[in-house]
C-alpha cells in the first residue's frame, strides 16, 4: 500500500484541491501518513501569488526532497499554481524533483503513480469526492468557481488558475452535502470572485440562487461569503444575505487602493465614488454587516499624496477588518512591465501605518459589539486553563481574530465545532473579544471520518497538510 504525505500550501482554494487529490489517493489504495518519514511520496500543493508564497513553497519542496535520503520517500510531486507558472525553471532548477504538475495537468497525478509502479490503477473504495485531512473538521470551504476574467494589472491568477468555470449548481450542492456529513458546522464559499458565478453558464443560477440552494439543501449553520469584487455585489444577493439567518452578515471584498489613480493604473473597476456608494448600499440593505476588504500598498507609481488618499479614505469608510499586501511584481502581468519604482523599505513603511491605521479603526468598531449577545462557534481550547477560543459571525477562520470564553465544571460540554449563546465584554488587544458564557447552544455533530493528518516531519522545515498561508485570500 502505497503511504503518501500531502502539504498545502497558499489560500483556501488551494486547500479545497488538496482534498480532491487526498480523496483520489485514497480511492485507490493509498493511505495518509501522520509521520513524513514514513511517506513512499510527498506530494507538494503549491502556491505561486507572491514572492513569498513561492519561497515557501520552493522551501518545502526542498524539504520534501531531502526525504528521499534521509527517509522512505521515493518520490516527490511539486503540483499547483508555482508550478503551472514555472514548470520549466523549477525542473531546471530542481532535478531531485520527480514530477512537476501544473494546475492543468493534475488530473495526470494518480496515472503518474501508476506508471512508476507506486499505486495500483483501480478503484478500492469510494470516499467521496473530497476528505478532510485535519484534526478539526468543523469549518470547511466549497469552491463554487475556478478561474479569473478579470484583467487587474497585478494580479497572476489567470495565468495560474485560468479563465473563470462556474461549476454546476446540482455538483455544489452535492459537496456541500457530504462536507456537512463530514462534520461541517461553518461552510466558506470560495472562489476568485464570488459574485462572478454563473455568468458563464448562462442558466439563470448565480450566487443569490446558490445561497438558497445551499440554505435549503443543508442543514450547516454558518454559510460565508468569502472575496467578491464590488461590481457583483447585487441588491439581490444583498437581500438573500439579509433574509437567510444561517447565511453570516460578512462580506469580504477587495478594495485594493483608495486613490483614483493608483485604481486606473491597477485596471480595477472601482473609484472612490463607486466604492462609497456601494459600501452605503451593502449596510443598508444588510443591518449589522461585517465588511472586510484588503489594500496593496507600493504600486508602480504610488505617490505619498496616492497613500494619504488611501489612508483617508479607510478613515471615511470604516471597514471591520482589512488585510495589507506590499506590491510585488508578477512576471506575465501588465503591471510588470511598469516601473517599481517604490521602495521595498517605503513599502513596508506604509504597510506597516495601514496596519496601525486599521487596527485602531478596527478596534473602535468593534466597540458597537459591547455588551451585545452572540452565538459564536467553538474553535478549540486555549493554552490558557478553563478557556476556550471561540468566533463570532463577524470574524472568518484565521483572519479576523477569536472571542476568548472562560468556562468551568458548571458551563456543559464545549467541543470544537458547538455553538454557544455569549455576552461580549471586551476588546482586546484590538481584533480578539473576551466574553461572558450564556449557554451552550448547539453540540457539534458527530463527523464520519476516514483521512487522517499529515503531521509535519519535525524540524524538516515542511508544514502540515493544513494551509499554512492565507496568500491570495
Amino acid at each position: 500500500m502505497l503511504k503518501f504525505g500531502l502539504v498545502t500550501l497558499g489560500c483556501d482554494k488551494n486547500t479545497v484541491d488538496s482534498e480532491r487529490y487526498l480523496a483520489d489517493l485514497v480511492a485507490h489504495g493509498g493511505e495518509q501518513v501522520t509521520d513524513m518519514r514514513d511517506a513512499d511520496v510527498v506530494v507538494v500543493n503549491t502556491c505561486g501569488f507572491i514572492d513569498a508564497a513561492k519561497a515557501e513553497s520552493i522551501e518545502a519542496i526542498v524539504a520534501a526532497a531531502r526525504l528521499k535520503d534521509d527517509g522512505k520517500c521515493q518520490a516527490v510531486f511539486a503540483i499547483g499554481c508555482m508550478v503551472e507558472r514555472h514548470k520549466s525553471e523549477l525542473e531546471e532548477a530542481l532535478p531531485e524533483v520527480d514530477v512537476f504538475l501544473g494546475n492543468s495537468e493534475t488530473d495526470r497525478l494518480i496515472p503518474e503513480l501508476v506508471e512508476r509502479g507506486l499505486l495500483g490503477g483501480s478503484l478500492v473504495e469510494h470516499p467521496g469526492v473530497r476528505l478532510f485531512g485535519g484534526d478539526l473538521p468543523h469549518v470547511r470551504y466549497l469552491k463554487i468557481s475556478e478561474g479569473c476574467d478579470h484583467g487587474c494589472a497585478f494580479c497572476a491568477i489567470p495565468l495560474m488558475r485560468g479563465k473563470h468555470r462556474s461549476f454546476a449548481l446540482d455538483d455544489l450542492v452535492k459537496e456541500a452535502q457530504l462536507l456537512e456529513v463530514q462534520g461541517a458546522r461553518e461552510m466558506n464559499l470560495v472562489a476568485q470572485d464570488l459574485a462572478h458565478y454563473g455568468r458563464d453558464r448562462r442558466d439563470g443560477v448565480a450566487l443569490p440562487e446558490l445561497l438558497e440552494a445551499l440554505v435549503r439543501e443543508t442543514s450547516i449553520p454558518w454559510i460565508r461569503n468569502m472575496y467578491l469584487y464590488s461590481t457583483g455585489i447585487t441588491p439581490r444577493l444583498l437581500e438573500v444575505i439579509a433574509a437567510n439567518s444561517r447565511i453570516v452578515r460578512y462580506l469580504d471584498t477587495p478594495m485594493q487602493h483608495g486613490s483614483d489613480a493608483v485604481l486606473a493604473r491597477m485596471r480595477r473597476p472601482e473609484r472612490q465614488k463607486t466604492i462609497r456608494e456601494r459600501l452605503a448600499q451593502y449596510r443598508a440593505i444588510v443591518p449589522d454587516l461585517a465588511v472586510r476588504t484588503s489594500v496593496i500598498v507600493g504600486f508602480p507609481g504610488e505617490t505619498e499624496t496616492d497613500f494619504e488618499i488611501l489612508c483617508d479614505f479607510l478613515e471615511e469608510m470604516q471597514f471591520d477588518r482589512v488585510g495589507v499586501f506590499t506590491y510585488s511584481p508578477q512576471e506575465g502581468t501588465r503591471a510588470n512591465s511598469m516601473e517599481d519604482d517604490v521602495a521595498d523599505s517605503i513599502k513596508q513603511e506604509r504597510k506597516e501605518r495601514i496596519e496601525e491605521l486599521q487596527r485602531a479603526i478596527t478596534s473602535e468598531r468593534y466597540e458597537r459589539f459591547l455588551g451585545v449577545e452572540s452565538r459564536v462557534l467553538v474553535e478549540r481550547a486555549s493554552d490558557v486553563a478553563g478557556e476556550m477560543l471561540c468566533r463570532a459571525p463577524w470574524q472568518a477562520d484565521d483572519i479576523d481574530g477569536l472571542v476568548h470564553v472562560p468556562i468551568n465544571a458548571a458551563s456543559g460540554i464545549m467541543t470544537p465545532g458547538a455553538f454557544a449563546d455569549v455576552r461580549i465584554e471586551h476588546v482586546v488587544d484590538d481584533y480578539d473579544f473576551r466574553a461572558t458564557l450564556l449557554r451552550v447552544a448547539e453540540q457539534a455533530t458527530a463527523p464520519i471520518r476516514r483521512a487522517s493528518r499529515t503531521l509535519p516531519l519535525v524540524g524538516s522545515g515542511i508544514p502540515d497538510s493544513s494551509s499554512v498561508g492565507s496568500f491570495g485570500r
